[in-house]
């Protein structure tokens, strides 16, 4: 009866306003039962549509689930994006607000995060390219944020050029790793966007800071040791 309800109201929304309808429902319905339990019936009820209108406007389960993955990977990049300070900031608070913006974003829309990081990367082609390529953009940024630091240091431009891809995969995986842990919490209660962005701060700003200040860790020492 409310599904119908619904479908009534609908009928003189813009085609532009029901499709992101139906793909609020599409996310909340992938994240919560997994791409391949997920049915149309069960979208087309949640957004108060027909489910034969659910394939007029996007033709097919998959071709949904990717229109999900190109959504939600777009708004986190530019939740990212506009959350990074001005280029005149000091690197530290570039980096600090960039991971801050991508806490908040991934805490204020865990479906979308679920979708990316969870449904999308464990179903194969085209999905996990989707997401591969969005990845690849925000590690892009964390390059060009870390180079930036390194620049405005000094650091010799030979590691740099060896290691930046490497720090900044690295630092985008834990991030990754540190949003399914900090939005984990069943009750809500975990640690806030700014905590979790302090927390791996901490962890890898100290650490960077090393190496630009040329101390690097060595194996030979097990502590960070003056190069040269």
């Amino acid at each position: 009866m409310a599904a119908e309800v619904a479908r009534t109201k609908n009928k003189r929304m813009p085609r532009a306003v029901r499709e992101q309808q139906m793909l609020d429902a599409a996310v909340t319905t992938f994240a919560q039962r997994g791409y391949g339990a997920a049915s149309m019936d069960e979208i087309a009820e949640l957004a108060g549509v027909s489910k034969p209108l659910v394939y007029l406007y996007l033709h097919s389960k998959e071709e949904l689930f990717s229109s999900c993955i190109r959504r939600e990977g777009a708004a986190l990049l530019a939740a990212v994006r506009s959350a990074v300070e001005p280029r005149d900031a000091p690197a530290d608070r570039q980096l600090w607000s960039g991971l801050r913006g991508f806490f908040a974003h991934t805490a204020e829309r865990p479906d979308g995060w679920a979708v990316l990081h969870n449904q999308a990367r464990t179903h194969g082609e085209p999905f996990a390219g989707e997401v591969a390529a969005m990845r690849q953009e925000i590690v892009t940024l964390v390059t060009q944020l870390i180079t930036e630091a390194v620049e405005a240091q000094g650091f010799p431009r030979d590691l740099a050029d060896r290691d930046l891809a490497g720090l900044a995969h690295a630092l985008v995986g834990a991030a990754e790793s540190l949003a399914g842990w900090a939005n984990g919490d069943p009750d809500g209660e975990g640690p806030s966007a700014k905590e979790t962005a302090a927390l791996l701060m901490n962890f890898a700003w100290a650490g960077l800071q090393n190496l630009m200040d040329g101390r690097p860790w060595s194996p030979a020492h097990g502590t960070a040791v003056k190069s040269g």
